[in-house]
């Protein structure tokens, strides 16, 4: 998970209790977390709802911002980390890709074969990206390598 404030890595997760029913969750570096927790806050420094102005009116936006079909907030999804509906992907892509992006490194499910795959669907994977590697070095002209690839594609096909 990346800090709120700069695209450091967040270390520091702090959960401001605004009410009884009002959480507000930051996750910020090192740095940031240092500056937000030790450094004086102005006379000013609160918001009326309670939240730190400083960069703060961006977090404040970005909490409010609702999905128009089922009225979840993006500080309700913080919360509990559940979306309410399909669309809150679209209407929160933004930052959800970068949170995906911490949490699974991809954006895109690859998925995984199971462990105990039975043994002529390696064959016919293996063999499937053997031909590919095949028609790839024939158009590099890499013929030894062609070569190479042409006499395990007959090995497997024996088998």
């Amino acid at each position: 998970m990346k800090c709120q404030k700069c695209a450091k890595p967040a270390t520091l997760h702090i959960t401001e209790v605004l009410s009884e029913e009002q959480f507000e969750e930051l996750h910020l570096c090192e740095e940031c977390a240092n500056k937000y927790l030790y450094e004086p806050k102005k006379d000013g420094a609160l918001k009326e709802d309670g939240g730190p102005s400083e960069g703060g009116d961006d977090t404040s936006a970005l909490n409010q911002k609702e999905c128009p079909v089922c009225g979840l907030k993006f500080v309700e999804f913080r919360n509990s980390g559940r979306l309410g509906c399909p669309h809150d992907y679209q209407e929160f892509r933004e930052e959800l890709v970068p949170l995906l992006e911490n949490i699974h490194g991809e954006t895109r499910h690859v998925g995984k074969t199971p462990r105990r795959l039975p043994q002529n669907k390696q064959t016919q994977s293996e063999l499937m990206q053997l031909r590919k590697q095949l028609q790839q070095a024939v158009h590099k002209e890499a013929y030894e390598d062609a070569a190479r690839l042409r006499d395990r594609i007959r090995q497997l096909e024996e088998s």
